[in-house]
């Protein structure tokens, strides 16, 4: 009895485990089915936008870049034509021509061997040319005093074909280092408000600087609302103390005649000893001579 009991809890017992574990796996296999399912498109999408994404940068890529390229505005202005503004003019209406095409592109990049037709005429680039003048008095960058004074032109005069212009401006009074170039990016860096090289100058006052005087310089001035500041002021050893040395930034001459004029002195002469790291030395007044590549490079980074 005892047996049979047993045997019957266990053939009964069997049924009943058997229909709930029969149950059981067959929701578990499907939602492990449809787990791999979902998992399989998130993966492509994933490798499409990658591949979206490393397609964008060659498909920006035109034409690769080349050496000693130049934007063909630039090429136009350093060709003497006109200005790059005015030659943006002339790009958007349809007078440029690059290899015989008309190019209206703002931005386009012109390559060493192209032909660039401006106008009707054939565009020769000019070689840059880089020329230090130490200027005498009675000359000036001006072109508009009349007869009375000479422009500075005159004194470089047959030192270059190339058209050339005064880095900053000089009175009649004002001597010293005056540089000539083509270069229209140097011209516009030097003349800046923000530029940072240096100048030394003399100055020649009608009667001595009062050392109170020199120092409010020092300390910096403020004139028609601005703040000027020197990086030195000293008088000049073994001279009167109507002999000042100043060393500032400002590309304006004009401002160094301010600073004294504003403190009730007659400034009689400014001549310009330094300018970016280039002296008079072995330049007589009135003389002029090229820069070396190495003076240029120093200019370009200075």
């Amino acid at each position: 009895m005892n047996n049979k009991e047993g045997n019957n809890k266990r053939s009964g017992s069997r049924p009943n485990s058997s229909r709930p574990s029969s149950n059981k796996p067959k929701p578990a296999m499907a939602k492990r089915a449809q787990g791999p399912k979902k998992a399989k498109p998130t993966a492509k999408a994933e490798a499409v936008a990658t591949n979206k994404v490393e397609k964008k940068p060659n498909q920006a890529a035109k034409r690769p870049k080349v050496a000693d390229e130049i934007r063909l505005n630039k090429y136009i202005s350093n060709s003497g034509a006109c200005s790059r503004r005015d030659a943006d003019i002339y790009i958007q209406s349809g007078n440029v021509k690059v290899n015989g095409i008309p190019v209206t592109e703002m931005g386009y990049m012109v390559k060493p061997g192209d032909v660039v037709n401006f106008d009707g005429a054939t565009l020769t680039p000019e070689k840059k040319e880089y020329i230090l003048l130490n200027k005498p008095k009675n000359f000036t960058t001006a072109l508009d005093e009349g007869q009375e004074f000479r422009n500075v032109l005159e004194l470089v005069k047959g030192s270059t074909t190339a058209k050339i212009g005064a880095i900053g401006r000089m009175d009649k009074n004002t001597t010293g280092l005056l540089i000539f170039t083509n270069d229209t990016d140097m011209i516009r860096k030097f003349t800046l408000p923000n530029q940072k090289s240096t100048k030394i100058y003399q100055v020649s006052l009608d009667k001595n600087l009062k050392f109170d005087d020199l120092e409010k310089i020092s300390k910096g001035l403020t004139l028609d609302g601005h703040k000027v500041l020197v990086q030195e002021i000293s008088y000049i050893e073994n001279e009167p103390k109507s002999e000042i040395g100043l060393q500032i930034k400002s590309p304006n001459v004009k401002v160094v005649r301010n600073i004294f004029e504003h403190l009730g002195y007659d400034v009689l002469r400014i001549d310009r000893v330094a300018f970016a790291g280039l002296t008079k030395k072995n330049l007589p007044r009135g003389n002029w001579r090229f820069l070396t590549e190495q003076e240029i490079i120093n200019l370009k980074n200075s």
